[in-house]
Protein backbone atom coordinates (compact mmCIF):
# COMPACT_ATOMS: atom_id res chain seq x y z
CA UNK A 1 0.00 0.00 0.00
CA UNK A 2 0.97 3.56 -0.54
CA UNK A 3 2.06 6.33 1.80
CA UNK A 4 -0.19 9.42 1.03
CA UNK A 5 -2.24 11.92 2.30
CA UNK A 6 -4.07 15.02 1.36
CA UNK A 7 -4.81 18.90 2.62
CA UNK A 8 -7.42 21.12 2.19
CA UNK A 9 -6.76 24.23 0.82
CA UNK A 10 -8.56 27.62 1.80
CA UNK A 11 -10.55 27.53 -1.68
CA UNK A 12 -11.88 24.08 -1.26
CA UNK A 13 -9.14 22.11 -3.55
CA UNK A 14 -7.62 19.26 -2.62
CA UNK A 15 -3.71 18.61 -2.92
CA UNK A 16 -3.29 14.80 -2.47
CA UNK A 17 0.68 13.14 -2.11
CA UNK A 18 1.47 9.88 -2.74
CA UNK A 19 4.19 7.60 -2.35
CA UNK A 20 4.10 5.28 -5.47
CA UNK A 21 6.77 2.58 -6.88
CA UNK A 22 9.11 3.61 -9.32
CA UNK A 23 7.81 2.74 -12.69
CA UNK A 24 11.77 2.28 -13.96
CA UNK A 25 13.83 -0.99 -13.23
CA UNK A 26 15.26 0.62 -10.51
CA UNK A 27 13.55 0.52 -6.78
CA UNK A 28 12.94 3.00 -4.76
CA UNK A 29 9.23 5.07 -5.18
CA UNK A 30 8.52 8.58 -6.48
CA UNK A 31 6.19 11.35 -4.59
CA UNK A 32 3.56 11.92 -6.97
CA UNK A 33 1.42 15.44 -6.12
CA UNK A 34 -2.16 16.35 -7.56
CA UNK A 35 -4.07 19.48 -7.78
CA UNK A 36 -7.82 18.73 -8.16
CA UNK A 37 -11.01 19.65 -6.77
CA UNK A 38 -12.10 16.73 -4.19
CA UNK A 39 -9.84 13.64 -3.45
CA UNK A 40 -11.96 11.43 -5.76
CA UNK A 41 -11.29 13.50 -8.47
CA UNK A 42 -7.23 13.48 -7.79
CA UNK A 43 -7.03 10.23 -7.92
CA UNK A 44 -9.05 9.62 -11.26
CA UNK A 45 -6.96 12.37 -12.90
CA UNK A 46 -3.95 9.23 -11.78
CA UNK A 47 -6.03 6.62 -13.22
CA UNK A 48 -6.83 8.18 -16.16
CA UNK A 49 -3.22 8.06 -17.17
CA UNK A 50 -2.51 4.39 -16.81
CA UNK A 51 -1.79 4.27 -12.56
CA UNK A 52 -4.46 2.01 -12.14
CA UNK A 53 -3.89 0.88 -8.74
CA UNK A 54 -3.49 4.33 -6.85
CA UNK A 55 -5.60 4.45 -3.81
CA UNK A 56 -5.51 6.71 -0.89
CA UNK A 57 -6.12 5.29 2.76
CA UNK A 58 -5.88 7.68 5.89
CA UNK A 59 -3.58 10.77 6.08
CA UNK A 60 -0.14 9.71 6.96
CA UNK A 61 1.94 11.34 4.42
CA UNK A 62 0.40 14.72 3.74
CA UNK A 63 1.90 17.29 1.98
CA UNK A 64 4.46 19.78 3.31
CA UNK A 65 3.87 23.42 2.63
CA UNK A 66 6.54 23.27 0.18
CA UNK A 67 5.20 20.69 -1.65
CA UNK A 68 1.82 22.14 -1.69
CA UNK A 69 3.11 25.60 -3.40
CA UNK A 70 5.18 23.43 -6.24
CA UNK A 71 1.80 22.12 -7.40
CA UNK A 72 0.20 25.36 -7.11
CA UNK A 73 2.85 27.06 -9.49
CA UNK A 74 3.00 24.36 -11.86
CA UNK A 75 0.28 24.84 -15.01
CA UNK A 76 -0.38 21.04 -15.16
CA UNK A 77 -1.21 20.53 -11.18
CA UNK A 78 0.47 17.23 -11.41
CA UNK A 79 4.40 16.92 -10.44
CA UNK A 80 6.65 14.42 -9.26
CA UNK A 81 9.74 13.81 -7.86
CA UNK A 82 12.21 10.88 -6.31
CA UNK A 83 10.58 10.15 -2.77
CA UNK A 84 13.57 9.91 -0.38
CA UNK A 85 14.94 6.35 0.88
CA UNK A 86 13.84 7.52 4.89
CA UNK A 87 10.90 10.07 5.79
CA UNK A 88 13.31 12.64 8.08
CA UNK A 89 15.71 13.76 5.33
CA UNK A 90 14.72 15.83 2.12
CA UNK A 91 15.01 15.31 -1.29
CA UNK A 92 16.79 17.73 -3.21
CA UNK A 93 15.71 17.01 -6.40
CA UNK A 94 13.10 19.38 -8.63
CA UNK A 95 10.14 18.64 -9.58
CA UNK A 96 9.06 17.04 -12.97
CA UNK A 97 5.85 16.99 -14.53
CA UNK A 98 4.18 13.56 -14.86
CA UNK A 99 4.89 13.72 -18.51
CA UNK A 100 7.88 12.82 -18.15
CA UNK A 101 7.16 10.05 -15.35
CA UNK A 102 5.39 8.34 -18.08
CA UNK A 103 7.96 8.52 -20.48
CA UNK A 104 10.32 6.82 -18.30
CA UNK A 105 7.22 3.91 -17.73
CA UNK A 106 6.81 3.50 -21.21
CA UNK A 107 10.76 2.95 -21.86
CA UNK A 108 10.69 0.26 -19.36
CA UNK A 109 7.44 -1.48 -20.58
Amino acid sequence: MAAGGFCKLPNGSVVVALNLPSPGSGSGSVRVLVLAQNRARALTRLRNLGLRAVYLRGNAAPPTPDEVTAVLHHPDGLIWRTAPENATELSQELWHPIRALLRQRTAHS
